[in-house]
């Protein structure tokens, strides 16, 4: 028994660094702890050391940002991308252990009940699980699936879960219904980073998420046999619930914050009713802030920015770099990095994106020389190498997924933006002005030598 697949080598290392801050005072479940997630949505990682109506602590705000997650998986931020594109083409399939953490108490009477879920937003109802990796199987294949969906409270046993349509999740627990039965699910809270940015992955149906984690990790994710669910679990969680989704009981939801930061009105969910809770006997549950915040976004990005490297790579073998931008809320704005580009390439990798991730409506397309994680870069590349009328792309009445803002019947409008360097278009060229690389290369190396690392942040 271990603590190194769950949270908490990350809490030290952050704590260690400056980057995590105890809150002493006891806080409230209903907005309370979600007032103090948003003030620091850019900023340090929190732990709560006392929550009323809870014995349990509360972490949050882990993951918010590309530099946090590096740290996470122990790489180089330069590096996320690649590695996590990784994982998708060499998984690492878990193992067995003979025990894990995760169940040194085991909770059969109203498993939600005293665990400090907060209600996040004035105009949503309920308290909101929102950091579960839900594991499920399909019941026709019996193939794996890791995955994130909100779980609205309802009572000590029972939860509304909300699943867009077209999640693995939602079919499984359709075709359950379909014969009759009931979707077994495991919602593990507080497993190791990896794991998290794995359940974001954007897999083929059958393709089994737990297994990219293990890529992620370096090593398989161990795990133990589920108490009341025939599931296999990550030991070294936090807290898991066991249960079963019922997609032949509708439960109407009510207005939803999003990824975009407004609200949304999708109707029914379906019922979730938890027979277990498992966890370690201190256990520490995590909470991720939803909406327009930083750690939603980036848990979103990353991933959506693997899968699109290796979708548009299949058509385009020179793309370089995927950004998946803030602005964009980590969903649905894009920027493509394409070296030596070849005339027809940026439309290929435009169309290959929208084709990819249906939440897909702006992709815009750069040379080498342009960072495609820096926003101010990009706009320097669409206000300087386009030309409009020759350069914009746009696709009226384009699918898209029910949680895009401005959707009208699953349609909306998709652009694209070719913000490459065209030679041919100033007679003085493209180059940029800047000093020799030699001296560039001079100077990095004297401000990397001489500086300690948190004041030279901002050097490129």
């Amino acid at each position: 028994m271990s603590d190194a697949q769950s949270i908490r080598p990350f809490l030290t290392a952050l704590e260690k660094d400056g980057a995590l801050v105890r809150v002493a005072k006891s806080v409230e479940r209903e907005f309370e702890l979600s007032a103090f997630l948003s003030a620091a949505d850019a900023g340090p990682a929190l732990i709560f050391d006392s929550v009323v109506g809870s014995p349990l602590r509360v972490a949050g705000n882990l993951l918010n940002s590309r530099a946090r997650i590096a740290a996470a998986l122990d790489i180089d931020i330069g590096e996320i991308v690649p590695r996590i594109h990784q994982a998708i083409r060499a998984p690492v399939k878990p193992v067995k252990v003979a025990g894990g953490r995760v169940q040194e108490v085991v909770t059969l009477d109203d498993p939600l009940a005293g665990l400090p879920v907060p209600r996040f937003f004035e105009r949503e109802s309920r308290p909101y699980i929102t950091a579960g990796v839900i594991l499920a199987r399909d019941p026709v294949t019996g193939r794996g699936n890791a995955s994130f969906a909100r779980f609205a409270i309802l009572d000590g046993r029972t939860a509304m879960v909300g699943i867009a349509p077209n999640h693995h999740l939602a079919l499984f627990s359709r075709r359950a219904a379909e014969a009759g039965r009931t979707l077994e699910i495991a919602v593990v809270i507080g497993a190791h980073p990896a794991i998290q940015l794995a359940a974001c992955l954007y897999l083929g149906v059958g393709d089994d998420e737990l297994d990219c984690a293990g890529s992620l990790l370096g090593r398989p994710v161990d795990v133990v046999p589920a108490k009341t669910v025939e599931l296999m679990v990550p030991a070294d969680a936090e807290l898991i619930l066991e249960g079963r989704i019922d997609a032949r009981q509708p439960i109407e939801e009510g207005l939803v914050s999003e990824y975009h930061g407004m609200y949304e009105q999708y109707g029914p969910g379906f019922l979730a009713t938890f027979s277990a809770l498992t966890r370690r006997g201190d256990a520490i549950y995590q909470a991720i802030e939803p909406g327009y915040h930083r750690e939603h976004v980036y848990l979103g990005a990353l991933p959506i920015a693997a899968s699109l490297l290796s979708a548009i790579s299949a058509v385009v073998p020179n793309v370089r770099d995927v950004a998946v931008t803030e602005a964009g809320a980590g969903r649905t704005d894009i920027v493509v990095q394409i070296a030596d580009i070849r005339p027809g390439q940026a439309r290929r990798a435009m169309f290959a994106a929208f084709a990819a991730v249906s939440l897909v409506k702006r992709v815009t397309v750069v040379d080498a020389d342009i960072d495609p994680w820096d926003a101010v870069a990009v706009d320097w590349a669409r206000v300087n190498r386009m030309r409009l009328e020759r350069d914009l792309l746009l696709v009226p009445q384009a699918g898209t997924d029910r949680s895009e803002p401005m959707e009208d019947g699953g349609l909306v409008t998709k652009a694209g933006f070719d913000a490459t360097a065209k030679p041919a278009d100033r007679v003085e060229g493209v180059e940029r002005a800047l000093p020799p690389a030699a001296f560039r290369d001079a100077a990095r190396r004297w401000f990397t030598e001489n500086l300690p690392v948190e004041q030279r942040l901002w050097l490129r």
